[in-house]
């Protein structure tokens, strides 16, 4: 059997992590990068060409799309790139995308990708990185497969310090919300951070930098009945964090990138260590990726699940419009 081909758009840091995921996979082949850099390609290149020496690398990513036949295809530019990369990975052929967070910087984009990929069977998958790592997805069994907390009631999700950009970051606490809630935002409203009172549609620079991006603070409502608070407010908090608290009827799970904690009742609060994974975050949703072309099925992360997060920040952009007022998300498409 043939082996897979991969093609890695963005070379730096986000970009090596993608080609990471590939490094022990025999039924892959890394056959192309694409970089504005010169340098980055040669640093790609020195890392990535003694496993395979065949690896060519381009400036140009319709150069590289329409010259290698590519299978699979990764995305790890700015944010507002990636509709034209998703799109044009399609067009090629490619039967697998992983594409980073968040999927567009508007809904019309982001429906547009899924629309895409849905309409040629490409699986989609958006790097969401904490549904696969094993605090959060450990958490995830507890909740919904063990019942550890009962019915979930509300989740709290909070990123604060000078990063907390609702775009470029907040994507991923949203994103958890989502992950636990299991069901459709059906409404929001929004305060955004001081100083962005007009911002009410996208207009950062690939999440290169901060003082280009609103933080917010928002509800989200959603059709099963849980509710999700972000409250996240400002980038001027001098501690940079992001928490998570699962409210349920029988208990709280409280999660960070390092700590899983569950309290019942009246019961202390309960260190939890979870089992761990072989692989985590990045390189474990390429892994999926890659079995899921070869073998089919549904990512963890497929952009069906993402585009939920563009929905809530579209929705606090336009509560933000509207004097902070609620914000149904079927509006948002009519």
């Amino acid at each position: 059997m043939s082996k897979l081909r991969v093609g890695v758009i963005g070379c730096r840091g986000i970009g090596v992590r993608h080609a990471a995921g590939l490094e022990d996979l025999d039924n892959v082949e890394l056959v192309a990068g694409c970089d504005l850099s010169a340098d980055e390609l040669k640093v790609f290149t020195e890392t990535h060409g003694a496993r395979w020496p065949d690896l060519q690398t381009f400036s140009d990513s319709e150069e590289m799309l329409a010259r290698c036949d590519l299978d699979i295809v990764t995305i790890a530019t700015g944010d507002n790139a990636h509709t034209k990369l998703v799109l044009g990975a399609v067009e090629a052929g490619a039967r697998g995308i992983f594409c980073e967070k968040p999927l567009a910087t508007s809904l019309e984009e982001a429906d547009r990708m899924v629309e895409a990929c849905a309409a040629s069977n490409t699986i989609l998958s958006v790097d969401h990185t904490r549904r696969w790592m094993s605090n959060w997805t450990h958490a995830w069994h507890l909740i919904h497969e063990q019942g550890a907390i009962g019915e979930v009631q509300y989740i709290i999700s909070q990123l604060t310090g000078p990063r907390a950009m609702l775009f470029r970051n907040g994507t991923h606490l949203l994103d958890v919300i989502c992950y636990y809630a299991r069901s459709e935002p059906v409404w929001v409203m929004a305060d955004l951070e001081e100083g962005f009172e007009d911002y009410t549609e996208y207009r950062g620079d690939g999440g290169k930098s901060p003082e280009k991006e609103p933080a917010a603070s928002g509800y989200i409502r959603f059709a099963n009945g849980v509710r999700g608070f972000f409250p996240c407010g400002t980038k001027k908090a001098s501690k940079a964090a992001s928490t998570v608290q699962v409210v349920g009827t029988e208990g709280v799970i409280s999660l960070g990138f390092t700590t899983l904690a569950i309290t019942r009742g009246e019961e202390p609060e309960q260190d939890i260590t979870p089992p761990q994974q072989k692989y985590e975050g990045i390189v474990a949703g390429v892994r999926e990726l890659v079995q899921l072309v070869t073998e089919g099925g549904t990512p963890v992360s497929s952009g069906t699940e993402a585009v939920k997060a563009t929905e809530i920040i579209s929705g606090f952009l336009e509560s933000q419009r509207q004097g902070n007022a609620p914000v149904q998300i079927a509006s948002l498409r009519t």
